[in-house]
Formats: structure tokens, C-alpha cells, sequence
């Protein structure tokens, strides 16, 4: 049995974000011209349902208040075993702190498994709030981001990471 995935939408300072929920959690925040693409089909949801409330709240928080909250309750069942062992390593990176690809696969302990990472960073389905924008490449720049370098840069700017 399938279940139902759910959507909305939210404006955020980034723009417009589609977010995807399951009664188990928040599955997805997604922006305008994600790319890639994710590849999901939900039905349109009542942006006021119960799976929506706390990860609204919680950006609000985040683009709002200088401490980050607690993390909602998030479904990464769409993901690959291999997927949510980086996704989940992706939650652990502190505020203001970031780490490379290569950090990553050291830190799930496959270490030549960088370019995996980095494809697993990128299928990251829930942005923000696991954290794939805090990883960069191994000389420092800013590399990939589904929802763009720009929304990338602005991110670390607004978490103190980078400063312009």
C-alpha cells in the first residue's frame, strides 16, 4: 500500500518552496527550478494540515530567529540506504560549521566513496533543513545546489557561515 504524500507551499525569503509530507513526516522541501527535478507526485494538501505545522514553524524560525530549532519529524523513506546514511550525517554538521564532500565520507566511513556522496548530497530531499548547503568542495567553493549557488551563498550568509 502506498501512502499518500501530500503537498504546499510557502514563501520563503529563497522564494516559493513546495513541501511533501507523509503521516510520518516532513519528505520534502523543494524550491522553484529545483534541479534535478524531484520526482514525486503528491496531492495538493491543506497548507493548515497537522503533517505541515512543524516544519513550517520551524522555518519561520530559521529564517526569523538567530537559534535553529529542533528538527520536525522527517521522512526519509524515499531515500536508499546508503542515501540516508549521508542524509542523516548531513543533520549532524553544527550551526555555523561546514564540511567537504570528502569529510562526509569519511565521517560514514567510506572513505572513497566521495563521489557517491556528493550524488547523495544531491538527491537530498528535504533543503535546509538537512542541511546539504553547509557542504562544499575541497578547495572551500561553493559547489551544486539543487536549488542553486545563489540560494546556496545566500544561505551561509544567513546562517553566519559566509560573509560577504
Amino acid at each position: 500500500m502506498k501512502e499518500d504524500l501530500l503537498a504546499t507551499t510557502l514563501k520563503t525569503p529563497l522564494g516559493t518552496v513546495t513541501l511533501t509530507a507523509t503521516d510520518r513526516g516532513l519528505a520534502g522541501l523543494h524550491f522553484e527550478n529545483h534541479q534535478p527535478a524531484p520526482d514525486v507526485e503528491a496531492t495538493r494538501g491543506d497548507p493548515d494540515d497537522s503533517r505541515f505545522l512543524a516544519a513550517k514553524a520551524w522555518l519561520v524560525r530559521y529564517f526569523t530567529a538567530k537559534t535553529r530549532p529542533a528538527l520536525p519529524s522527517l521522512d526519509l523513506a524515499g531515500g536508499t540506504d546508503f542515501q540516508r546514511r549521508v542524509w542523516e550525517t548531513l543533520c549532524e554538521i553544527p550551526d555555523g560549521e561546514t564540511v567537504t564532500y570528502r569529510d562526509l565520507a569519511m565521517q560514514i566511513g567510506s572513505p572513497k566513496a566521495v563521489r557517491a556522496v556528493g550524488a547523495a548530497v544531491g538527491r537530498n530531499p528535504i533543503s535546509i533543513l538537512i542541511p546539504c548547503h553547509r557542504v562544499l568542495g575541497s578547495d572551500g567553493s561553493l559547489t551544486g545546489f539543487a536549488g542553486g549557488l545563489e540560494r546556496k551563498r545566500w544561505l551561509l550568509v544567513h546562517e553566519g557561515i559566509l560573509v560577504l
